[in-house]
């Protein structure tokens, strides 16, 4: 992987340009996210702990445990052996990856997932979304999970770029102008580790700018409760719960689920509500205050771009423990919708929003 020696002059000019597509209320400056991430107590480097930083949209669970037992590529590929699952035909999947590209790209930036189809559904949806709004770039794929990277490679024999293979295919391709979007959810460790990974190659390109994550801004925030309102309006019947599971972070960034909760009442969505799989609001929370409204029936759907191992097995799976276990031992009817967020097309035009306003802003 080729890293640059930058002065910090430099990285702070990159760190600015990413704040220039704008800012809403809710919105935290670089520097103020560079600071709370080293009182973070969460750590992520890009083959060890992706998964203890809690802010990832997928988790495979053998992939998981390799991760946060520190294992690495070669107990990941160890437990892919025993992988029982069936996540579709990676062969459908563009990776975007080619050369010849041309002077102008889009790095579209994902924690990844090994789900070949939800990977093509939601990834590759937003990829695709780029690639109409935006005919004069060249839009490309990178992977902050190198885990999940082997894992796909291992498996299906698919090669998928990290974040430094994908910024080094871009020098070698010669571009010029680099517009780097992130599709994680919030602004937390994983996205300032994208913007400091870019920031050392910022003496590569002519200009460069990064996008903003999916829930940036007060009018993000209300953006999201309108589409995924608007996607579950026909179960809300007023004897069903309409519950979302976001993944949870250690990391004040967690407040964007409580944030979306708030919303979503004051909106008065009041058969709505948001829990996590690995902080607050738990499960155990979500299922007290659905226990006290009176429901029959509980629709299940993910808070994450993806629908991975997370979606597929912590919320809709059969074993004990899983949200929908969990609720039908309550004596609820389950519903649960399997579907990441990348899949629906107003997630989409919101994260072209970004990109558009990183785009506007290299002039």
């Amino acid at each position: 992987m080729r890293k640059r020696n930058i002065t910090s002059m430099v990285t702070a000019a990159v760190l600015t340009a990413s704040l220039l597509a704008g800012c809403g209320s809710t919105e935290q400056t670089t520097a103020e996210t560079g600071a709370a991430t080293e009182a973070e107590t969460e750590v992520e480097t890009e083959a060890e702990t992706e998964a203890v930083s809690g802010e990832q949209e997928d988790g495979d669970a053998p992939i998981a445990q390799a991760e946060e037992s520190g294992e690495g590529t070669e107990a990941s590929a160890e437990e892919a052996d025993e992988e029982n699952y069936e996540t579709g035909d990676a062969a459908l999947d563009d990776t975007r990856n080619a050369d010849g590209i041309g002077e102008k790209e889009l790095l579209v930036i994902s924690f990844g997932t090994s789900y070949n189809d939800s990977r093509r559904l939601t990834i590759g949806a937003i990829e695709g979304a780029m690639e109409e709004a935006f005919p004069d770039w060249s839009v490309r794929r990178g992977f902050t999970s190198q885990i999940i990277i082997d894992h796909v490679k291992s498996r299906d024999d698919v090669a998928i770029d990290n974040v430094g293979e994908a910024l080094d295919r871009a020098v070698d391709n010669g571009v010029k102008q680099l517009v780097v979007q992130p599709t994680h959810l919030m602004d937390g460790l994983e996205y300032n580790d994208v913007v400091d990974e870019v920031a050392q190659y910022a003496d590569a390109f002519e200009q460069i700018a990064i996008g903003k994550p999916l829930l940036t801004s007060d009018e993000d925030f209300q953006t999201v409760v309108e589409i995924i309102t608007a996607e579950t309006a026909d179960y809300d019947d007023g004897n069903t719960a309409i519950c979302f599971m976001g993944h949870g972070t250690e990391a004040e960034s967690n407040q964007v689920y409580a944030k979306m909760q708030t919303l979503l009442t004051e909106a008065g969505y009041a058969h709505y509500y948001v829990g996590t799989v690995e902080a607050e609001p738990s499960l155990d929370d979500v299922l007290a205050q659905v226990q006290e409204g009176g429901y029959t029936r509980v629709v299940l759907m993910p808070l994450m771009i993806v629908a991975g191992d997370h979606a597929n097995n912590d919320m809709a799976g059969e074993e004990e423990g899983s949200w929908k276990t969990v609720f039908e031992a309550a004596g609820y009817e389950v519903v649960p919708v399997v579907q990441g967020l990348g899949e629906l097309e107003g997630i989409q035009e919101l994260l072209v929003q970004h990109a558009q306003e990183a785009v506007d802003s290299l002039n």
